[in-house]
């Protein structure tokens, strides 16, 4: 089973009160004298070793294969990190009385610790190519109790990829089209009106979604008694909202509503 410390999360979940927040492998980062993470510019306290915490942002190391770009290639699972980890988690302490670790973790594919983690995080997916030890590790995991977002995937050629490594952990498992009415849309903030995420790539840069990528889907698989085992973020960017929050540039619509997405997501998992 999970770690235990999850049957005693629920004891300290309280109402949230309403939100309105106005890489190559990893950003660069150092420690200075005092102690302070800075992360591109961005300066973070440092973690404290005493902390107690029943939530941690878990953010999931899949193997690639051959995917990526040239020599040194883009390790495309630990885009936005850390700095989009890190701002998320800010936001979960502010907005909840979860104990929320104030550092994120890693979690490699292929190692045990990952059962000690009730939620996941996978960072574009459609760059994933999971071995068939993986993807068993990774079904053991949801089946035990586990939950995975997977977030930041566009188009139907990057969504045939995430089919094929969830065919791999369940094969025998229908992907679904999660209505508005779903719960996890409704845990703690209502979702009815979600738009799409944005990529900063797509307000800052110069790419243009095209007519596969244009509109969000959002799905999900379930186990046989109906608890969401997956939540699939496809056609939107939500870790770049988390990452862009603190930015006048980006949209704040958008990134108030992939922080209600993230904490609503952490809530069902945490519940179900």
């Amino acid at each position: 089973m999970l770690s235990r410390r999850w049957s005693k999360r629920l004891a300290k979940l309280a109402p949230l009160i309403f939100l309105s927040i106005p890489v190559f492998v990893a950003a660069q980062s150092y420690r200075g004298s005092d102690g302070i993470i800075d992360m591109d510019g961005e300066r973070f306290p440092p973690e404290d070793p005493h902390e107690k915490d029943e939530w941690t942002f878990a953010r999931f190391h899949y193997d690639m294969g051959l995917n990526g770009f040239g020599r040194f290639r883009f390790q495309r699972w630990a885009a936005d990190y850390p700095k989009s980890d890190r701002q998320f988690v800010i936001g979960v302490k502010r907005l909840t009385r979860l104990d929320a670790r104030s550092k994120e973790h890693v979690i490699d594919a292929k190692s045990d610790e990952i059962y000690n983690y009730p939620w996941l995080y996978a960072e574009d997916p459609g760059a994933w190519n999971l071995s068939q030890e993986q993807a068993v590790h990774l079904r053991e995991y949801l089946l035990r109790g586990g939950f995975l977002m997977l977030d930041d995937s566009h188009g139907d050629f990057e969504w045939q990829r995430i089919v094929t490594g969830l065919r791999m952990v369940f094969p025998e498992r229908h992907i679904e089209d999660l209505p508005n009415a779903d719960e996890i849309f409704h845990i703690v903030y209502d979702l009815d009106d979600r738009t799409q995420i944005p990529g900063t790539r797509y307000i800052w840069g110069r790419m243009q979604y095209t007519p596969d990528s244009s509109t969000p889907e959002w799905r999900g698989i379930r186990d046989d008694k109906g608890r969401l085992l997956i939540a699939i973020c496809h056609n939107s960017d939500v870790g770049d909202a988390w990452e862009w929050a603190d930015s006048p540039n980006y949209p704040e619509h958008e990134a108030s509503l992939a922080y209600r997405i993230g904490i609503n997501y952490i809530i069902y998992a945490m519940t179900h």
